[in-house]
């Protein structure tokens, strides 16, 4: 438990570090000055000895007590056995010729000096580990100082379990999903200026050959359908642009039955709906914005029109606690390795980009608003041939 918090909490170790050297310190502040008292006790105080007086044939004659007295020497106070006592008075004893005498580690600035080395010294063992602590913040600001001067490739360290390593990860995962979006909004205007020359062109194309006459039924018809792809593909673009932007608003959530809407969408374009066995109404029942879903599956029956051979057929289902909305055609199918390319914008199959009315949006707008309202969708293989799209939705 305490090796996990050391490891995941930068605030744990540089408390730590600061209550290791403020231990330390105490500590040895501590041990100085009880050994100073001592020293100071044993130099200062009265101790009294036993002294004993022997005569020249080293027989005890008396004895007495010996007392050091700060200042003046000895005081020997001798009990003689007759009767008498006598008084020895030894002077101290003569300074040495460096001065008085100090304890080894004492200083000639007294306590507080050495009290103040022993902080230098705590201060320049701790440091290391603070500094190692703080290093990563600095290399993380300085990532972040790049990443902010236009180096969105930028990428920080992830080293280590604790705060900053999880600031780095998160930062890192910013960066990549920014860098994501300014390279589809860069793809997105470079395939939209390209999608947008194609029916101008053809416009203007058009009214050239016409050299002012007054135009042919088939030449207004192909105007007209040229405005329709322009107009067609500015609103894709539009939407398109307001679903990355995560908090735009678009349209007030409701709860929308998918049988209507699905029924409704499949009478305009002549595909049969099918709503599974034991499929309860309830279950196809969402949450969501209906303009947006009305225009996902409306996209996916607009793609199967174009590209299934005319057999498409709709089936509603509820999986896992969650509305599924199948699109089925007979058309080529998807090879399995351009599944996922196919919901990128303006991606189409090889020979797909001359059908007409397909600009390469519609399958990407399905994915967005899947995403935003909580869900997925998906290509599979159709059984007996064509593709199957799959709308998941949570209820």
């Amino acid at each position: 438990m305490l090796l996990n918090l050391y490891r995941r909490h930068l605030y744990v170790r540089i408390w730590l570090a600061v209550v290791a050297g403020v231990f330390i310190l105490t500590l040895t502040a501590n041990w100085i000055v009880r050994e100073a008292a001592e020293y100071e006790r044993e130099r200062l105080a009265p101790v009294p000895r036993h002294v004993v007086v022997l005569d020249e044939k080293d027989k005890v004659i008396g004895g007495g007590t010996a007392l050091r007295v700060p200042g003046q020497g000895l005081e020997f106070d001798v009990d003689l056995g007759d009767g008498r006592n006598v008084t020895l008075r030894v002077g101290p004893r003569p300074a040495p010729p460096g001065g008085p005498g100090i304890a080894p580690w004492r200083s000639p600035f007294g306590l507080g000096w050495m009290v103040a080395l022993i902080g230098v010294a705590v201060a320049l063992g701790v440091y290391p580990i603070v500094r190692r602590l703080t290093k990563r913040l600095e290399e993380l600001q300085r990532g972040v100082q790049r990443w902010g001067e236009g180096d969105l490739s930028m990428r920080v360290a992830q080293d280590g379990q604790d705060e900053v390593a999880d600031l780095s990860k998160r930062f890192n995962l910013a960066a990549a999903r920014i860098e994501e979006l300014v390279r589809s909004h860069k793809s997105l205007l470079a395939n939209a200026s390209h999608e947008l020359r194609s029916p101008l062109a053809r416009i203007r194309m058009g009214l050239e050959l016409m050299g002012g006459e007054r135009p042919s039924g088939a030449a207004r018809e192909e105007i007209s359908r040229n405005i329709a792809e322009l107009d067609q593909l500015i609103d894709e673009i539009l939407l398109a642009s307001r679903l990355d932007a995560k908090e735009a608003d678009m349209g007030t959530v409701e709860t929308v039955d998918l049988t209507g809407l699905a029924a409704e969408e499949c009478a305009r374009v002549d595909a049969d709906l099918a709503v599974s066995e034991g499929t309860h109404s309830d279950a196809l029942t969402v949450r969501g914005v209906p303009r947006l879903l009305r225009r996902a599956i409306r996209n996916l029956l607009e793609n199967a029109r174009r590209y299934g051979a005319g057999d498409t057929t709709v089936e509603l289902a509820s999986r896992a606690g969650a509305a599924e909305i199948r699109v089925n055609d007979r058309g080529p199918g998807v090879p399995a390795a351009l599944r996922e390319r196919i919901f990128e914008p303006f991606y189409r199959l090889p020979g797909a980009s001359e059908r007409n009315g397909g600009v390469g949006l519609g399958l990407a707008l399905v994915k967005s608003i899947t995403e935003r309202h909580g869900g997925s969708v998906r290509c599979e293989d159709r059984p007996g041939g064509g593709a199957s799209f799959v709308m998941t939705l949570p209820h």
